[in-house]
């Protein structure tokens, strides 16, 4: 399937002739199309950004796309197709009651878990969304930083493999950073109800 998505991008770059920064208006529609789904992996979208537009614009342009393309599935999940959607996968999503009692109960946070690292696929995580009570701001703002962290950590571990040369110290201690300042928020925020779990 992975092959046969490759030759269908490379097909709709050549038909549209898109190129440099442009590739944008393509990927952000690919994404949607994942998001909704499921049929390649989003890592096939990072992948062509970083070979077209350098390691730093490629992750950006990544991070903008799939924060895009997740609140957009989100959106017509909730109040266009909710219906239909609880209908379909409210079954389906029952194997994934943990994370929901997470996502319940932390809200963003487990948002961003989920977006950083890939326990669930994408789609299912904006339709898990869509079908709780969580609020639409805060499913945004989990996007957005879950995104940025997912593609942050994938282009940590896939630039030794498509820019063997370049070094990456810098985004590896970044990234560091970045974690030990969110975990730090995440502990501030929620450590009462710990103590009121272990009571």
């Amino acid at each position: 399937m992975t092959n046969l998505m490759d030759q269908v991008i490379e097909w709709l770059l050549n038909v549209t002739g898109l190129e440099g920064i442009s590739i944008i208006l393509l990927t952000t529609t690919l994404a949607i199309i994942q998001g909704i789904l499921g049929v390649f992996p989003f890592a096939t979208l990072i992948v062509l950004h970083i070979t077209i537009l350098g390691l730093t614009v490629g992750l950006m342009a990544s991070w903008l796309v799939g924060s895009v393309a997740a609140i957009f599935v989100f959106t017509i999940c909730r109040y266009f197709f909710y219906d239909w959607f609880n209908r379909r996968w409210g079954k389906r999503l029952e194997r994934y009651e943990k994370w929901q009692h997470g996502m319940d109960k932390y809200g963003g946070w487990s948002i961003i878990f989920l977006r950083t690292i890939p326990v669930m696929p994408n789609n299912l995580i904006s339709f898990m969304s869509a079908l709780s009570p969580i609020k639409p701001s805060t499913y945004a703002w989990a996007s957005i930083v879950g995104t940025l962290s997912h593609i942050w950590l994938f282009g940590i571990i896939s630039s030794s493999i498509i820019m063997p040369d370049m070094n990456i110290k810098s985004l590896t201690m970044s990234y560091i950073l970045f974690c030990f300042v969110l975990i730090s928020i995440f502990i501030a925020n929620n450590y009462k109800s710990f103590g009121k779990s272990q009571g």
